[in-house]
């Protein structure tokens, strides 16, 4: 060995031992001096050792991805209810539902569509008169909306992707949507159902297999503040 090297590596022998690829080296030279016949049982050890602490890294990193994007999903559900709070008209509400709430929770369009009774005409025509963003259906299309016929509706918020029909309830966008959040509203006593749909035109803004708790907190939320203004 060249005397310099060897000087150097004696004066700082832990560059030797912290360097990865140095220590995989020297242990693969060692491996083939030993022959085919001969089996390293501790360094196999090591190996599988090394593997499960690769394994537990990967694994608390991505808890800890995950923890991060629950807190920034709890700060933005925050701030969108705060926001809502501050208005004290119908008309504001609508106006901050459709921008500021949509820019805060990162959605391109938000929809609110009122089941009224067959009858009540008048109800419909002046609900669909109040903001673009509101939309009027017949009893029952809540619930064949969200479940899309097929049984009855096991929880109060729906994620996936943009379904048959959707055009139905955004109508037509600069870009398709391709995927939504559902939250059937109920707005107490003898009214009908009511829904806020929110629809992204990234594919993978929403998916079944995203949690729902706070998209339902906020279904909670607006429910509430809907029945302020309705009568």
């Amino acid at each position: 060995m060249d005397r310099v090297l060897k000087d150097k590596i004696l004066a700082q022998p832990d560059v030797i031992l912290d360097d990865d690829d140095v220590m995989r080296a020297l242990i693969s030279a060692n491996d083939q001096a030993r022959g085919p016949n001969v089996i390293d049982l501790r360094g196999l050890a090591m190996q599988r050792l090394e593997e499960r602490l690769d394994r537990l890294e990967d694994t608390h990193k991505s808890v800890i991805a995950a923890a991060y994007d629950n807190l920034a999903g709890t700060n933005q559900i925050h701030r969108a209810v705060l926001r809502m709070m501050d208005v004290e008209s119908f008309d504001a509400f609508l106006s901050i539902l459709n921008d500021d709430v949509a820019q805060i929770l990162r959605v391109d369009t938000i929809r609110i569509i009122f089941e009224t009774r067959a009858v009540d005409t008048a109800q419909a025509q002046t609900l669909s008169n109040l903001h673009p963003m509101i939309g009027v259906e017949g009893p029952g299309f809540v619930q064949s909306y969200m479940t899309q016929g097929h049984g009855t509706l096991s929880s109060n918020v729906v994620v996936r992707p943009a379904p048959r029909g959707a055009s139905q309830i955004y109508g037509e966008q600069s870009a398709p949507i391709l995927s939504e959040a559902a939250l059937h509203l109920s707005l107490g006593g003898t009214r009908p159902s009511a829904m806020a749909a929110f629809g992204s035109v990234d594919a993978k803004q929403f998916s079944p297999q995203q949690a729902t708790d706070l998209l339902s907190f906020f279904a909670g939320v607006l429910e509430r503040v809907l029945r302020r203004w309705l009568v």
